[in-house]
C-alpha cells in the first residue's frame, strides 16, 4: 500500500450503517481493511475492501477465532511516528493503521438470559475486538466504538482533513471505558458475586456536592436502558440540577414507583400521583381518581405546606397551568410558594412561567416514562451501591410490595376495606422514607411523616406532631410502622392520637401486648412478618 494512503481497519458485530460509513472513507481517500463478516458485507455493497486475513498471511483459523489477533495488525495499530518505526513497518510490508471502527459480541445480552451458561457466555466473549480496540488507543488512533460517533468523525476528516487532539482523547476514553465495562460484564457473571464495580459516564456536572464546600461533584450514568433511569431525565427549563436535587428525584422515584407499583398489584391501575420531598424524605404525599390531578395536587402541598416550601414535586401527569397555580397558591392569604424543582411527564409554557423563580432556582425537569406507571416494570430491580471507606456495600434494590391480601396478612380486629389504600399510601411512603419511620395517612392523604428517628414511640410521636402542626385531624387516621414495635409505648401512642388502623410487622418478643393494646382500642392492626415485609430505608 502507499505509505501516503491513511488506512482504516474495520470490525463490526452489527453491521447497520457501516456501509455508508466505509464508502465515506473511501470517497476520502481511505484505505479499507476488515474482518470476516464485515470484510463480505462491505464487498457486497461494491465497497472496495481488503480482507485483514490476507494481511496476517494465512487466513482465519480455530474457526475465525483467531483473526485481528496478529503481530501484523498490532504493529500497523502501535507504530510510532518516528523514521525508525515506519522503516520497519515498510521492510515487513505492513500499512500503519490510522483508524479502527469495531463493536463487540453482545456479551451483556448473553448474560441476561435465563438460561445463560459458562459455555453461552464464554462463546459470546469478544477477545479480538477488545483487544484491538485498546491497542489503537494506545497508539493514539482514530478510535469508534459508538456508531454515533461515525459522523462526527466524518465530518472533521471532511472538513479539516484530520480529527482535533481533543476528539481524539475523548475517543481514547471511551474506547478504554466499553472495554471495561465489557470486562467488568464477564468477571461479575464467572465470579458470580465474587468481584464487582462501579462504572459510569459522566452526564452531568453539579457546581457541588451537598455542601459547597464538596467540589467536583457529577451525575454518571450506567447506560442503564431502564425509561426511569435518572439520566434519562431532561431539564428544560431553571438552571442546572444541584447534587442535592439529583438525591431528591431518586428518592421521588422511590416512592411514586411504589405508590404505583402498590395500586397496580392490589387494584389494578394507577391513579394521580404527587409527592413532594425536603431533605430526601416525603412531606407531601396524596392520591386521586384519573380524571381529577388538581385534588392530587391539593391535598400533597396541603401535607406539610410549611415543609414542602423549597422542596421538589413529582407527579406521574402533566402540569399545565391550572395545576402551577395550585401549586404556587394554594392554602396561602397572598404571595406564593416557591419549590426547588418539580418533576412531570410534561409541562405547558404557561405552567413553566408561572412556576419560574428568580435566577432560575426552579427547575423543571421531564421524563414522559412518568406518565406510564401503569405499563412499566417501575420499581427499579438493580442492586444498590452505598460507598463505604475502602469498598463499597451492595444489597438488592427495594422491591417490596405490599400485597393487602397476602396469604400471611394477618388482621386483628374488624377489616375496613376503606381504610386499605390508605394503608397502602402510608406503606408506600414510609418504606421510601429514612428509618425509623411512622407514617400517618388519612383521606388518600400524607399527614405526617415520622422519620429517622432513634426509637419508634418518638417517629409515632414525631408523625403526629407534624400532622398537627399542619392543622390536621388525626383522628381516624392510619399509620404505618416500617417495622415491628418493639413495645406497646408505639402503637399506645398512635392510639391515643385517634388511629383507626396500623400496618406493622410482626416478629417483637411484646406483639402479644401491641395486639392486645389494639384490641381493646377497637383499632384493627396489619401485620405481616418482619423478614418479609420490613421497610426499613436509607440507613
Amino acid at each position: 500500500m502507499d505509505s501516503g494512503t491513511r488506512t482504516a481497519l474495520i470490525s463490526v458485530f452489527r453491521k447497520g450503517g457501516i456501509t455508508d460509513f466505509a464508502g465515506e472513507l473511501v470517497s476520502l481517500g481511505w484505505q479499507i481493511l476488515a474482518s470476516g463478516g464485515t470484510c463480505r458485507h462491505l464487498h457486497e455493497a461494491g465497497i472496495e475492501v481488503k480482507d485483514v486475513a490476507d494481511l496476517v498471511g494465512g487466513g482465519a483459523i480455530l474457526g475465525h477465532r483467531v483473526v485481528t489477533l496478529s503481530r501484523e495488525v498490532y504493529a500497523g495499530l502501535l507504530v510510532r511516528d518516528c523514521k525508525e518505526d515506519r522503516d520497519e513497518l515498510q521492510r515487513l510490508g505492513i500499512p500503519r493503521i490510522d483508524l479502527v471502527c469495531c463493536d463487540f459480541y453482545p456479551l451483556s445480552d448473553e448474560i441476561a438470559k435465563p438460561g445463560a451458561t459458562v459455555e453461552s457466555v464464554t462463546e459470546k466473549t469478544d477477545i479480538g475486538g477488545p483487544t484491538m480496540v485498546r491497542a489503537a488507543a494506545k497508539g493514539g488512533r482514530i478510535v469508534i466504538c459508538d456508531p454515533a460517533d461515525r459522523q462526527v468523525v466524518l465530518d472533521r476528516l471532511r472538513q479539516q482533513g484530520d480529527i482535533s487532539s481533543e476528539l481524539r482523547q475523548n475517543l481514547r476514553a471511551k474506547a478504554e471505558y466499553l472495554v471495561a465495562r465489557y470486562c467488568l460484564d464477564s468477571a461479575r457473571f464467572h465470579s458470580q458475586g465474587l468481584y464487582d464495580g462501579l462504572i459510569g459516564r459522566q452526564v452531568a456536572k453539579t457546581a457541588y456536592g451537598e455542601n459547597k464546600w464538596q467540589e467536583q461533584a457529577a451525575l454518571y450514568s450506567t447506560e442503564s436502558d431502564n425509561p426511569l433511569a435518572l439520566p434519562r431525565f431532561q431539564t428544560v427549563a431553571g438552571s442546572t440540577p444541584s447534587y442535592n436535587n439529583w438525591v431528591d428525584v431518586e428518592r421521588l422515584l422511590q416512592t411514586i414507583t411504589h405508590i404505583a407499583a402498590g395500586w397496580n398489584l392490589n387494584y389494578c391501575k394507577v391513579p394521580c400521583i404527587a409527592v413532594a420531598v425536603k431533605h430526601g424524605n416525603a412531606c407531601g404525599a396524596a392520591i386521586a381518581p384519573p380524571e381529577d390531578p388538581k385534588v392530587a395536587i391539593e391535598k400533597m402541598v396541603m401535607g406539610d405546606p410549611r415543609a414542602i416550601f423549597g422542596g421538589l414535586v413529582m407527579t406521574n401527569f402533566p402540569i399545565d397551568e391550572e395545576l402551577a397555580e395550585v401549586l404556587h397558591t394554594c392554602g396561602l392569604q397572598s404571595g406564593r410558594r416557591i419549590y426547588d424543582g418539580i418533576i412531570a411527564p410534561s409541562f405547558d409554557e404557561k405552567a413553566i412561567t408561572m412556576l419560574s423563580r428568580k435566577k432560575d432556582k426552579c427547575r423543571f425537569i421531564v421524563n414522559p416514562a412518568l406518565g406510564s406507571l401503569s405499563i412499566l416494570e417501575c420499581l427499579d430491580a438493580k442492586q444498590r451501591f452505598r460507598p463505604v471507606r475502602g469498598g463499597f456495600l451492595v444489597q438488592p434494590n427495594y422491591t417490596f410490595i405490599l400485597n393487602l391480601s397476602d396469604k400471611e396478612m394477618q388482621i386483628f380486629g374488624d377489616r375496613g376495606q376503606e381504610v386499605e389504600p390508605n394503608l397502602l399510601l402510608a406503606w408506600a411512603v414510609g418504606s421510601t422514607s429514612n428509618s425509623n419511620t411512622i407514617t400517618l395517612v388519612k383521606d388518600l392523604q400524607l399527614i405526617g411523616n415520622g422519620v429517622a428517628q432513634q426509637d419508634r414511640v418518638g417517629a409515632a410521636q414525631l408523625a403526629q406532631f407534624r400532622a398537627l402542626g399542619s392543622h390536621h385531624d388525626t383522628m381516624g387516621a392510619v399509620a404505618y410502622s416500617d417495622s415491628f414495635f418493639p413495645f406497646p409505648d408505639g402503637p399506645a401512642a398512635l392510639i391515643a392520637a385517634g388511629v383507626r388502623a396500623i400496618f406493622a410487622t410482626s416478629g417483637s418478643i411484646n406483639d402479644e401486648k401491641t395486639k392486645a393494646i389494639c384490641q381493646a382500642a377497637g383499632v384493627t392492626l396489619y401485620m405481616l412478618p418482619d423478614a418479609v415485609a420490613r421497610g426499613f430505608f436509607g440507613h
